[in-house]
């Protein structure tokens, strides 16, 4: 009896961890980086102003080393349809009399007539159409600093609502010079850009179909 417990809460237990999983991710990786380590420590001399410490009085605030952060205003919106129709039709006919002729064999069939007709109709229409609006603003984290000067940055942003939680990811390369002085860059000037919309929880599990029904879906002919 000890086991047979043992096994049920070995059970729930996975499926309590399955109930929680965090959603796969495709955007590039690691989504947060550290700035690196400066080699040497600096020294306080007591002034406001450090060398190497805080950027220039005359430089703006846009991102543009590893670690720091800029803000990416998404704007998407994507739509398309497309209607095809096939339509095919064939038809034939024979026919075949034997004449009433004195003198030859097989009178039983002389003065009959023989005909056949055939017809093939194949009609077929199909439509799709989709339409999908997505905006919203994230920040992330430069992850790299390509030999161009071009910035690759990765972010996530995690929404909890009740009992299931919420997932925003972005990444891609964007151009410097695309950002703007308040540090922000539309989403439609993102390069490889990979924008993820997704979620965990009740609600998410419930609009999934089961394996089992997955199973016989791909597995049954008919």
């Amino acid at each position: 009896m000890s086991r047979f417990f043992r096994l049920l809460s070995s059970v729930l237990c996975l499926l309590l961890a399955a109930c929680n999983t965090v959603p796969p991710t495709n955007v590039h990786q690691p989504m947060s980086v550290r700035p690196p380590e400066r080699a040497e420590p600096l020294a306080a001399n007591g002034s406001i102003y450090r060398p190497g410490a805080s950027r220039t009085l005359f430089e703006d605030r846009r991102a543009r080393y590893v670690g720091d952060t800029m803000t990416i205003v998404i704007s998407e919106r994507t739509a398309a349809s497309t209607q095809s129709n096939t339509s095919i039709s064939r038809s034939g006919s024979i026919s075949a009399a034997v004449p009433t002729v004195q003198g030859l064999p097989g009178k039983s069939l002389q003065g009959l007539n023989l005909s056949a007709s055939s017809s093939n109709t194949f009609a077929g229409e199909g439509d799709a159409a989709a339409n999908n609006v997505f905006n919203g603003n994230i920040t992330v984290t430069v992850i790299e600093v390509l030999a161009n000067g071009n910035l690759l940055v990765s972010g996530e942003k995690q929404i909890a609502i009740g009992h299931g939680t919420e997932y925003i990811r972005l990444s891609g390369v964007v151009n410097p010079y695309f950002i703007s002085t308040a540090n922000t860059i539309p989403s439609a000037n993102v390069a490889d850009a990979r924008i993820e919309y997704k979620a965990s929880g009740a609600i998410s599990e419930a609009q999934v179909m089961g394996w089992l029904a997955r199973f016989f879906l791909s597995a049954l002919p008919f």
